[in-house]
């Protein structure tokens, strides 16, 4: 029997070498550690803390009668910007392949009790899911009031322009099928308040559009499909109850939504993907559905051939490893990480947590890195500990929180292609540094995040900028412009290669170590292409917000199968591949030095 010690047990879990099955709400801490719903009533999930279905910290669901419940009718303002600017594969570029630093915009359209608790006052039922508010309050015209003054307020343009001014590139976005409107939600349990969301997609392209203005990117993220891919609350549901892939009509339905995203996004410069499902529960369908949404959406417009797809691996980072490292198209793993939900996670000082980070936790991460080439992100990691993990920190607890959550940002960006904090906003933020990102910076967490120092001048002079929906649509929002000789993923090639070419030299730039002992003209050439192109796409990326290339061997594959052998001749990818990795590194290296 191996003995497995509590900091490494630990260790283990936080990168799901023992995979949990799912992600209780963060109010299940709350708990008495003795009480009845712990986990040991749900022994599928016994090192967890508690099941979801056991969550006992709810907010109050007020009778209809109480004030609280009373609603004021609400004519909000136009919703603006809903023009996106003209489609530029040089700019979409720059924001699909570049290095994440990351919100969530959690509980916006998406919404969790603990989250946003107002929104639940008078909610129907059990108060916990989103299909509650919408068929609370009262009346659909109420539940709709509710939302719209939500979404209207909730995140702003100025919540943007402070992101973008932090240096964070990139918002996650958490969207439910029923935010694409009344037409998605016939025939699912959203049917009868589908009128409730009458004007939820205006608002899900305004909040994309307006990340735009301030040259963020967005990753939008199914987080709730038809049927429910995990039966939590945070999928819209309130039943518990996960019917995605049990039934094949919520199968097809769901892949609907996600094809007309595709549809509707492909040719959205600032769009850097679709999340396929947030936190699935694993269940031996699971691969397949994944692989028959992918097929869809590839198909859903020629450009979506090379559109990132994102993977989130249902809390196995191995398996998921595995079955993505086979894959040649730029799909990416999701991977989530949280210290705060199983009882080794209590056991545990926030240092030890630090530590754990800096070794065990940072070689799994680079080993399933690795394995996908690393096409992978950090979706979603808090800087919460437990009560009972600050209290082993009595003398010095402030620093060893901020080396924890430090150490986080430190280790998901030198393993992985993007780190994104759960979340940006929530109700109690002043006093909530652990879960939400605007009370953590400068407290918890670095007060900037630009990949270099300082942005560059022709970004500050952006930032300052006033846009109007007029000209952001005209494509007034971006501080630089290129062509289609600056970055060689979409420079003019001379000849296309066939699919099985082009997963033929993904395997051979996989080998870019081999010995190679002889002397040959064509590879040297492709070894200084290779070195060119990378200190000229280090520079282009970082006239952008002070961004670098993040998925760095996805852009190297993608850039060799579009520049034809005429430039990277067979059999001399890997030169290709060494000499651009030379070259970005050394630019990389120049402009930190400069910045």
């Amino acid at each position: 029997m191996v003995n497995v010690t509590h900091k490494f047990f630990s260790a283990l879990l936080a990168i799901d070498v023992k995979p949990a099955t799912y992600k209780p709400s963060p109010e299940a801490l709350k708990a008495p550690k003795n009480s009845s719903t712990q986990a040991g009533a749900n022994p599928d999930f016994g090192h967890l803390l508690m099941g979801p279905q056991n969550i006992t910290f709810l907010p109050k669901v007020s009778d209809m009668s109480d004030p609280i419940c009373h609603v004021e009718p609400y004519d909000g303002p136009p919703v603006g910007f809903q023009e996106y600017p003209p489609y530029d594969e040089a700019i979409a570029t720059i924001f699909r392949y570049r290095q994440q630093q990351a919100v969530n915009l959690g509980s916006w359209f998406v919404h969790e009790s603990w989250m946003t608790p107002s929104v639940f006052d008078c909610a129907a039922g059990d108060g916990i899911g989103e299909i509650d508010i919408a068929h609370g309050w009262g009346s659909i015209d109420s539940a709709r009031a509710v939302l719209e003054r939500h979404w209207d307020t909730f995140i702003t343009a100025s919540d943007f322009e402070w992101l973008s001014r932090t240096g964070i590139n990139t918002v996650r976005l958490p969207i439910g099928y029923w935010n694409l409107g009344p037409e998605f939600c016939w025939d699912t349990p959203f049917a009868d308040v589908a009128e409730v969301y009458q004007n939820s997609w205006s608002r899900v392209v305004r909040a994309i559009n307006v990340a735009g203005m301030y040259g963020i990117g967005v990753l939008v993220d199914l987080h709730g499909a038809v049927g429910s891919q995990n039966g939590q609350d945070h999928s819209g549901v309130s039943d518990g109850q996960m019917g995605l892939f049990s039934d094949a009509g919520n199968e097809d339905k769901t892949i609907n939504v996600l094809t007309y995203l595709t549809k509707k996004l492909v040719h959205v410069n600032n769009v850097v993907g679709i999340e396929i499902l947030n936190e699935p529960k694993y269940v031996e369908e699971l691969e397949g559905f994944y692989g028959r949404a992918i097929d869809a959406m590839r198909a859903a417009d020629p450009d979506a051939a090379k559109f990132p797809l994102y993977v989130h691996n249902g809390f196995d980072l191995d398996r998921f490893s595995q079955y993505l490292s086979g894959r040649r198209d730029f799909t990416v793993q999701d991977h989530h990480s949280y210290f705060v939900y199983t009882d080794s996670d209590r056991q545990e000082s926030a240092v030890q947590h630090a530590q754990d980070i800096g070794n065990t936790v940072s070689s799994f991460l680079q080993k399933a890195s690795d394995q996908v080439h690393r096409n992978m992100i950090v979706g979603e990691y808090s800087c919460a500990l437990t009560p009972e993990s600050m209290a082993q920190n009595p003398v010095d607890g402030d620093k060893a929180r901020k080396d924890f959550c430090g150490g986080q940002v430190d280790t998901y960006a030198a393993r992985t292609g993007g780190w994104h904090f759960w979340s940006y906003m929530k109700e109690g933020c002043d006093q909530d540094p652990g879960w939400c990102f605007r009370s953590a910076v400068g407290t918890v967490l670095p007060s900037k995040f630009f990949s270099y120092k300082t942005p560059t001048s022709a970004y500050r002079k952006h930032a300052i900028a006033e846009f109007t929906d007029e000209n952001y649509s005209d494509g007034a929002n971006h501080p630089f412009s290129l062509n289609a000789e600056d970055l060689p993923v979409i420079r003019k090639r001379a000849l296309s290669l066939s699919p099985r070419d082009s997963s033929q030299r993904f395997q051979l730039i996989s080998q870019k170590r081999r010995d190679d002992t002889t002397q040959n003209p064509a590879s040297d050439l492709a070894n200084t292409h290779g070195y060119n192109d990378g200190k000229l796409t280090a520079q282009v990326f970082a006239l952008h917000n002070m961004s670098k290339l993040g998925f760095i061997n996805q852009f190297i594959s993608d850039s060799i199968e579009h520049l034809g052998p005429d430039v990277v001749p067979p059999g001399s990818e890997g030169k290709y591949y060494d000499g651009f990795w030379s070259g970005l590194w050394e630019a990389q290296d120049s402009l930190a030095v400069s910045a």
